[in-house]
């Protein structure tokens, strides 16, 4: 591995020995990867993510190499996955949780999780209204109000979620604070639940998962890495129980890059 892409590895790591980077053989692996300020760098909307040349090629790469066993884990639908990476289809978990894909061969399956009621998404949505730079961001099973293009508007959009839930104390929601969104989603899943639920279906199964993820809705992940005897990865942040972290998307891009060029395993 060359030093450039040495320099870009997270220091300190349970994937390090003697600073070389360790990683389990990819035969064995199940590369779990979030998209959004992970895989992908942030835009000012959602609609305006782009994927990097060459990444489309290191993750078909990876999803040969570990025999079909590398899926994207999101918030997004998995429709909205697809338009993204097009014409490539990957296995994914969608909706945080709410919907899955185990291959690209195989049909999309909910995971037992209820679309979110629409008067409640009507409600939420009223909240865009309190700023022109507020963008509602409808996923049908959550509902998603990024603030990118205007920060000063969060205290009002919290407050206004608040209160609304107030004043449904037993409606089944639960509310994701990301980097600058507010998303509101039905409660019982989450991605930690579609991620235990993948690893149990072919090819999958009997895998050791790696997660990389960079946002408050992947602590659900990495809490579950553990007794999943996996490894997890943070991005921008030291998130808390994550074995290292990266500093930005790219840094993650040119480490997936690499363990195609250089794979080292991890001792049995």
């Amino acid at each position: 591995m060359s030093q450039e892409l040495m320099e870009t590895l997270p220091k300190k790591t349970a994937f390090m020995a003697d600073d070389r980077p360790l990683m389990p053989p990819l035969r064995t692996s199940a590369l779990l990867l979030d998209i959004d300020g992970t895989l992908l760098d942030l835009a000012p909307s959602p609609t305006e993510v782009e994927v990097p040349p060459g990444l489309a090629n290191s993750l078909s790469r990876l999803l040969e190499r570990t025999d079909g066993a590398l899926a994207l884990v999101s918030g997004r639908s998995l429709s909205d996955i697809d338009r993204i990476f097009a014409p490539m289809l990957l296995p994914a978990v969608g909706g945080h949780g709410a919907e899955m894909r185990i291959s690209a061969q195989s049909e999309a399956v909910a995971a037992g999780a209820p679309p979110m009621n629409q008067d409640l998404i009507r409600r939420f949505a009223a909240i865009a209204e309190l700023h022109a730079g507020i963008l509602v961001e409808n996923k049908g099973y959550s509902l998603a109000l990024h603030y990118r293009k205007a920060p000063d508007a969060e205290r009002s959009i919290y407050d206004a979620v608040s209160a609304i839930r107030a004043d449904l104390p037993s409606a089944p929601i639960e509310v994701l604070p990301g980097k600058l969104v507010c998303e509101i989603k039905h409660s019982g899943f989450t991605k930690a639940t579609g991620v235990t639920e993948l690893m149990v279906h072919e090819p999958f199964k009997g895998r050791r998962p790696v997660f990389i993820g960079d946002d408050v809705t992947d602590e659900t992940v990495f809490a579950i890495m553990p007794d999943l005897k996996g490894l997890s990865f943070s991005v921008g942040r030291r998130a808390k129980g994550v074995d290292g972290h990266f500093q930005t998307p790219s840094d993650v891009r040119a480490w997936l890059g690499g363990l195609l060029d250089d794979e080292r395993a991890v001792p049995e």
